[in-house]
Order: C-alpha cells, then sequence, then structure tokens
C-alpha cells in the first residue's frame, strides 16, 4: 500500500524568518493513488496580524484566525495524520520551511517533519516535464484539465484538492476514477479501459495487389538511392524484400475484393453514473478530520 498526502498551507507572510506564521493547512489522502475521502484541515491562530499581502492572497483576516486554535492544539493530531506519508506539495520548499519553523518553536521532538514524511515537489516535477513553460497550480489546472473554477482565493484543503487531481493527471492518471468520491462503493467505479473479447472475431486480411506491390518497391527504390544502400529495416531485418512485380503480373492480376466480413459489435463503453460530478472530490462526505 502507497500511502500520499497531499498538503498546502496559507500563512501570514512569505519568510518565516521574519516571524511570519501558518495559518490554514490542508491535507487530502491518496492510497494507492486514489482519494481515500480522509482529510486534515485547519485554521489556525497565528498570534500576530496577517500582511496586506498575503490576506490578498488568501482573504483569511485577524477577526477570523483569533478565534482559531493555535498550532500546539492541533500538532499531534497533524503529525498523526501525515506521519509514514509521501507529503505531495506544490513548491515544497516553502510549506516545508514554514512546517519545521512551526515545529522548532514548539520545542518538542520533531524538528524537522522531513523525519517523519518523504517529500515530492509537484514544482519540481512539472518543470522537468513542462521546461520553459509556466507551472503555477492554475496553469497546470489549465493543462491537465482540471477544474478550478472555485479557487477564487488561495485555500489549503481545495488547492490541496486540485494539487491531487493534477499530480494523479501528471503521473499518468488512474485506470479508474471515483468520480463521486466514495472509495468504499465497489460500483462507483468507471472503467476507462474497455477489454474486448475477440474469441470468434474474424478479421480480413486484404493482399496487396500487384500494382500496390510494384509501387512499393519504386518507392523503397528511391529510398535506397537516396540513402546510398538497403533501408535501415533491411539491415536491421538482414532480409531482402521480394523482387519487385514484373509487368506481365501486373497485367494478369485480376482486382483483389476482400470477402464480405460481417463488421462486430461494437463495444459500449461505460459511462459514470449520472449524478457523478466532474472532479476526483465532488459529492465527497465531511472530512474525517473537521475544523475545530
Amino acid at each position: 500500500m502507497t500511502r500520499q498526502v497531499v498538503l498546502d498551507t496559507e500563512t501570514t507572510g512569505l519568510e518565516p524568518a521574519a516571524g511570519h506564521r501558518i495559518i490554514e493547512i490542508g491535507c487530502v489522502e491518496l492510497v494507492d493513488r486514489r482519494p481515500t475521502r480522509r482529510t486534515f484541515h485547519r485554521y489556525l491562530n497565528p498570534d500576530r496580524a496577517v500582511e496586506v499581502g498575503a490576506l490578498e492572497v488568501h482573504g483569511i483576516d485577524d477577526d477570523f484566525l483569533a478565534e482559531q486554535p493555535r498550532f500546539a492544539d492541533i500538532v499531534d493530531e497533524f503529525l498523526e495524520f501525515v506521519s509514514g506519508a509521501e507529503l505531495v506539495i506544490h513548491n515544497a520548499d516553502f510549506d516545508i520551511e514554514f512546517i519545521n519553523h512551526e515545529l522548532r518553536l514548539l520545542g518538542g521532538p520533531t524538528r524537522d517533519i522531513r523525519t517523519r514524511c518523504r517529500v515530492l515537489d509537484t514544482l519540481a516535477l512539472a518543470r522537468k516535464m513542462h521546461p520553459g513553460q509556466r507551472n503555477t497550480l492554475d496553469a497546470l489546472a489549465k493543462r491537465y484539465d482540471v477544474d478550478n473554477s472555485k479557487r477564487e482565493l488561495h485555500g489549503a484543503l481545495l488547492d490541496a484538492q486540485i494539487l491531487a487531481e493534477i499530480y494523479l493527471a501528471m503521473t499518468g492518471g488512474q485506470a479508474s476514477l471515483l468520480l463521486d468520491g466514495d472509495a468504499e462503493r465497489d460500483d462507483a467505479e468507471v472503467v476507462l479501459a474497455v477489454r474486448i473479447e475477440r474469441d470468434g472475431l474474424v478479421l480480413p486480411v486484404v493482399a496487396a495487389t500487384a500494382a500496390e506491390e510494384a509501387a512499393h518497391h519504386a518507392f523503397l527504390e528511391k529510398i535506397r538511392s537516396k540513402c546510398g544502400g538497403p533501408t535501415l529495416w533491411e539491415r536491421v531485418l538482414g532480409a531482402d524484400e521480394p523482387r519487385a512485380p514484373q509487368a506481365a503480373d501486373i497485367a494478369a492480376a485480376p482486382l483483389a475484393s476482400p470477402p464480405p466480413t460481417a463488421r462486430p459489435e461494437a463495444t459500449k463503453r461505460p459511462s459514470a453514473a449520472p449524478d457523478a460530478g466532474p472532479g476526483l472530490f465532488d459529492g465527497a462526505a465531511e472530512p474525517a478530520l473537521a475544523p475545530a
């Protein structure tokens, strides 16, 4: 079993060294590349003001945060949720630096989250896959056709859900997606690959006519004259092409037509349930770990 936690944070500013703190943590659990509906989501009281520039990004104000728990109040619950998992984070250095800053302020035994978790940075991955292109979360959502229409402002849990879909798309997608978010229902699976039964299926074999073979050999001869020798596949296979048909062969060859063959009935592609939404997390129940 491979367990991953897609994580995002929102903060009071850009630099923990300048005294900035985490004000929101959002996590989404994936097990074997499937969302499990387990999430961790907390708003946090940073004991300081949110910078104007940060407020414009996430819209989380001081009055709201004053009523939230502090990082010290939720640290055990947070560490229990993420321990042993691979953290999937966009621009991981930023979030890891802030998490480690919070851990060091507490003075507990865990001072670096990487002692409990592996870390995968999707920004570094995207830069390798799409060099020279914009690789922000919004740009990747557009590139991989992930719905981010609800992202008017940044939010840790929403961004983690969007990143989870982007990460799965970037790394090859899934054989099946639980579009209604219900990982416990066996009948919720939408099969994207359909196996076609070929028993009793007879496919017609249409042989080339003498005229077509002559045209083929003429084209090969043109390739040989350009490259100054046998073609690449002749050198690899070590076999010569059959001789070109002669004019007498072409004149005597009847027009070939394949025997009539019954057309195999098309296999229908299973479709999602009518009520299924477009995203991995649509229709999911309340988070397993709800905000305090």
